[in-house]
């Protein structure tokens, strides 16, 4: 099992027959396997985040001091309705969730060449602040899909995920999970 850790791999994955190749450590796969692998490992998540969404919307729809304090907030920065500050509460509750077991899958299969196969808090911490532009872009399709095309929430959580994929695939491969050297 990996753990976190904080030494960086060799700087580039190393071609067949090397001793580093030898010794246990991954080539690096084509953009295309890439992609498809991260696509896999993201339909994963997107049923993690997909399903943790609609638990929290629905305990959350349900716990009277949560809706207490979602209009509180709402109250405070004038950003929307209470169902507003419900539906992004559920939306980071379901992404913190799904980015981690994204990070942990993607180190250990898709940018296993990059990561060595170690999961580091550094890594973490980058690809959580990648991520974050994914979060955005998901949040701000699913408020726009609900809110403003009136469309139900389990479509306008599908059309989300398909707008955060792109970005969190550019970002994954071009800056968080680049070769090291770089």
């Amino acid at each position: 099992m990996a753990t976190m850790a904080e030494a960086s791999p060799p700087d580039s994955a190393d071609p067949p027959g090397s001793r580093a190749h030898v010794s246990g450590t991954p080539r690096r796969p084509p953009l295309s396997t890439k992609a498809f692998s991260f696509a896999v490992i993201g339909v994963l998540n997107t049923a993690v985040d997909y399903v943790v969404f609609l638990g929290a919307h629905a305990v959350y729809t349900h716990v009277p001091a949560a809706l207490a304090v979602f209009a509180s907030l709402a109250a405070i920065c004038r950003c929307g309705a209470s169902e507003t500050v419900l539906l992004i509460a559920a939306n980071v509750t379901s992404w913190l969730v799904a980015v981690s077991g994204s990070y942990v899958l993607n180190s250990t299969i898709t940018f296993a060449a990059e990561s060595g196969r170690v999961l580091r808090w550094r890594d973490y911490s980058v690809f959580v602040a990648a991520s974050i532009a994914g979060l955005i872009a998901n949040t701000a399709t699913l408020v726009a899909a609900a809110q403003l095309l009136l469309l139900p929430v389990w479509f306008a959580k599908a059309l989300a995920v398909l707008a955060s994929f792109v970005v969190n695939f550019a970002l994954s491969h071009f800056v968080v999970f680049r070769p090291r050297g770089q």
